[in-house]
């Protein structure tokens, strides 16, 4: 059952004021500016912006590249012991799996995070999209073709999914306020 159908007493803690608790919970000193909170109902992933190394004047793109993923390595070993500290902590207060992933200049880096099955059932013509993309080698299975066109949809409609996300929040405020505070 989803969380919308769940009883309220079922619900795991709220994440109202996660990304507060958690920039709080983060060692000092870790990110160049504060890290960025991504929620949804199985994980919690914690993105930090690293400082860029610095490099000569003529370094080329590929100096760049090589020293941001060194940099992003450095971080991910010297932290490993608190990052999961931290991961334990914020696993327990809200129930929900921690990853950790890492920006430094163009080079991005999601560390271990969690892959949730999701099942559903489609009818022929969207199984042959599916089945076009796993022949085209685009996908190597139906699964992976299907978070291909997740993936594809999410960066094509960013805007109208932030606008929707924002007026459910809003709903789940107005319902809170409302007289059984539900």
């Amino acid at each position: 059952m989803s969380p919308r159908h769940t009883p309220p007493h079922a619900r795991p803690e709220s994440t109202a004021d996660a990304t507060g608790w958690i920039t709080g919970v983060t060692p000092d000193g870790w990110f160049s500016e504060p890290p960025q909170v991504v929620i949804d109902r199985d994980e919690i992933t914690i993105w930090g912006r690293l400082p860029e190394p610095q490099l000569a004047a003529d370094a080329t793109d590929a100096d760049r590249a090589a020293a941001q993923a060194g940099r992003i390595l450095r971080f991910r070993e010297d932290t490993r012991d608190d990052r999961i500290r931290v991961a334990r902590q914020v696993e327990h207060r809200y129930q929900r799996k921690v990853s950790w992933g890492v920006r430094c200049g163009a080079t991005e880096q999601l560390f271990s995070h969690l892959a949730a099955p999701v099942m559903t059932r489609l009818r022929q013509p969207e199984r042959q999209i599916l089945d076009t993309l796993v022949d085209a080698g685009v996908a190597r299975s139906r699964s992976e073709a299907l978070a291909w066109c997740v993936r594809l949809v999410g960066r094509h409609t960013d805007d109208w999914l932030t606008q929707l996300r924002q007026a459910m929040t809003t709903v789940d405020d107005l319902r809170r306020q409302g007289p059984d505070g539900v």
